[in-house]
């Protein structure tokens, strides 16, 4: 993403072709003409139809033509007012053209604030078709190349501290990038198309923008005049902002919009608007509190759960399995003769499918799957239910609290209140308050952000459903001689046999992913320091380190801690974890469903803490759990996985296998 060119000159909303154009003139277009006029407003409408119903039908026609005729007109019909700290008025125009104004006033942002208005011959009435205006974008980027733009675009940062108002004086250039991605959050708007889908990529992730010079000097009102909305144009598949009044003016009432789009409950709409009005929200109680029944309902998907005393599915010892799969690696690698593959699911006995099943409910197949699963899965719900493993604990002097293996999370969503409280009270203490902000349902560092800014972080939530946990600030690295001390995370494969009673199993030979870049705490938009998953990007090289290598390395850097006691700590923060995702009534746990079997990719990071004696000590941290993780690596360099998985699932085979039940 780049940043795009200034506003083209503006152009009256008479220069717009239509049916009457020209007729005061004793011209009247041809028919072919009209014919031709009204066809392309037919297909304007036909393919902006998902946005046009958030835009009055009034403004339609006027919205088609001054699209694809590209015309800039809001000069014609506002104006840009600076106000000074004496309560003057200075034209936006003239004041950019007045080399001798008072410097001081100039530099000092606190002695000014901006005001746009109607301007124009008459006043403004909602029943005018022609008062829908375009409004351009400045920029128009991604937040982990935010830095990069500012770093390689000729001019882009000298617009963007123009716009935003930010003294550019004695600044270098590395300190006006760094001030301009603070600020910058007060001025970004965001639109994104596809990035719900079930299989993202980066160009279907949320796209950040900042308007033009008029767009982004519109203030804030709870009772707006006007309406703002990004657009996206399909024929030039450009993105525009268009503006729309939503009450009548005089000449000279003052332009407005809502910065907050939707209703909210009035504490979270406070929240929201912090970013532009600051409020101090530490009388909230910060601790988190679970969600009711009707939220886990929300997740159900109308799913059926099978009786608890339904009768499992069992297979004599000579009995050949038909398994149906459609892991295209897993099934390449299936060669324990107790299995045999089919192409057909009915006639199976075994389902080994990434597809989310529902129907468990008289289910006379054993599946690689259990309801409700999405406890785990779902970032938001693993958080709630990771909390019941410890609810009550709270350090009063670091402020953590829940379990100690679980990141201290918030769901931006529901609990913004309870998280901007959280905040606060550490920025009053001055403990660290460095956030990762993930998607709910996304995997592979997919829109995820890093940040010790709170508005950031509160307008995240406008790009999507996201979850903010507490950073590791401290993480145990591991040092490589030619890079230094990076890094890494752990994944292990879990098994789920049973919910009730638990029988929980882990995959013994675990992967490894590294960071590129030695850890510091600093620029965190450098994906290759701060973040570990490399094997889905190739501009990234991808360290490959297998388990029996590393666990030597381990302890000859560690050798106090060792890794099989730190092994000890992970596996039982993975009994600890399904004990509570088993432990509740349904729907707020994973419901007994006697034929039923899992595979979970479960990653972590280790951490450094203090014990209860105040020695130094590693803790491991949940990072998150996948359902139908990528078995290619495991695959490929442990071709016995897809034998020992399936074995361990679905015929309790363990014997001479690497897994070991926690």
């Amino acid at each position: 993403m780049t940043s795009t060119p200034s506003p083209p000159p503006m152009m009256s909303a008479g220069d717009c072709p239509n049916e009457n154009a020209g007729i005061e003139n004793g011209f009247v277009p041809d028919d072919k003409v009209i014919e031709e006029e009204i066809k392309g407003l037919d297909i304007f409408i036909q393919s902006h139809r998902p946005q046009l119903v958030n835009v009055p039908e009034i403004y339609w026609p006027s919205l088609y033509c001054k699209l694809s005729q590209q015309i800039f007109d809001a000069g014609n019909a506002f104006k840009i007012l600076k106000i000074v700290s004496d309560g003057s008025k200075v034209n936006y125009e003239d004041e950019e053209n007045d080399e001798d104004e008072d410097e001081a006033t100039m530099d000092d942002e606190s002695a000014y604030s901006w005001q746009v208005v109607y301007e124009s011959s008459k006043p403004l009435q909602l029943d005018d078709p022609e008062h829908i205006y375009l409004i351009d974008h400045s920029w128009t980027y991604w937040p982990k190349n935010a830095r990069s733009n500012l770093e390689e675009i000729a001019c882009l940062p000298e617009r963007m501290a123009s716009l935003m108002d930010i003294n550019t004086t004695d600044v270098t250039k590395d300190g006006l990038t760094e001030q301009i991605l603070n600020k910058m959050w007060l001025y970004n708007q965001v639109y994104s198309f596809g990035h719900l889908q079930s299989s993202p990529t980066d160009d279907a992730m949320p796209v950040w923008y900042v308007m033009d010079e008029f767009g982004s000097k519109i203030q804030h009102s709870d009772d707006p005049s006007f309406k703002v909305i990004p657009f996206y144009h399909v024929p030039e598949q450009l993105c525009y902002s268009i503006l729309w009044p939503l009450k009548e003016l005089d000449v000279g009432d003052e332009v407005t919009r809502d910065y907050i789009q939707r209703e909210l409950p009035p504490l979270e709409r406070k929240c929201c608007l912090i970013p532009w009005q600051p409020a101090d929200m530490t009388s909230i109680d910060f601790i988190p509190s679970g969600p009711g029944d009707s939220y886990f309902e929300e997740y159900r998907m109308g799913e059926s759960v099978p009786d608890e005393d339904e009768v499992p599915i069992t297979f004599a010892a000579d009995q050949i399995v038909k398994v149906f799969i459609d892991y295209d690696t897993v099934e390449d690698h299936l060669t324990n003769p107790r299995f045999s593959i089919v192409y057909d699911p009915d006639d199976a006995d075994v389902l080994f499918v990434k597809k989310t099943w529902s129907k468990f409910a008289g289910l006379k197949k054993l599946i690689n799957q259990f309801p409700n699963e999405r406890l785990l899965t779902c970032k938001d719900l693993l958080a709630s239910v990771s909390r019941w493993a410890d609810p009550d604990f709270l350090d009063k002097q670091n402020l953590d609290h829940g379990p100690a293996w679980l990141p201290v999370t918030y769901n931006l969503n529901t609990q913004m209140p309870k998280f901007v409280s959280y905040f606060q009270h550490r920025e009053k203490r001055n403990l660290n308050n460095l956030w990762i902000c993930k998607p709910w349902n996304l995997a592979r560092a997919m829109d995820t952000h890093i940040t010790d800014q709170l508005s950031y972080i509160i307008r995240l939530r406008e790009s999507g459903p996201k979850v903010a946990c507490k950073y590791i600030e401290n993480p145990v690295l591991i040092h490589f001689d030619e890079v230094g001390d990076v890094k890494f995370d752990i994944r292990y494969i879990l098994l789920l046999s049973s919910a009730k009673p638990l029988k929980l199993y882990v995959y013994r030979i675990f992967w490894l992913r590294f960071a590129n870049k030695p850890y510091s705490l600093d620029n965190f938009s450098d994906y290759e320091k701060h973040f570990t998953v490399m094997n889905y990007d190739g501009d990234f090289p991808l360290r490959q380190i297998h388990y029996d290598d590393f666990i030597p390395m381990f302890n000859e850097q560690y050798p106090e801690f060792g890794w099989e006691e730190t092994e000890k700590k992970i596996f039982a923060m993975f009994r600890s974890l399904f004990i509570s995702a088993t432990s509740k009534p349904y729907p707020r746990c994973i419901p007994p469903s006697p034929n039923s079997r899992a595979m979970y990719a479960a990653d972590l990071m280790l951490k450094w803490t203090k014990d209860e004696q105040g020695h130094r000590s590693m803790q491991p941290v949940l990072c998150e759990i996948n359902f139908s993780p990528d078995c290619d690596r495991a695959c490929l360099y442990h071709p016995r996985f897809t034998n020992d998985v399936l074995s361990c699932l679905f015929l309790d085979d363990i014997e001479n296998r690497p897994i070991t039940e926690i």
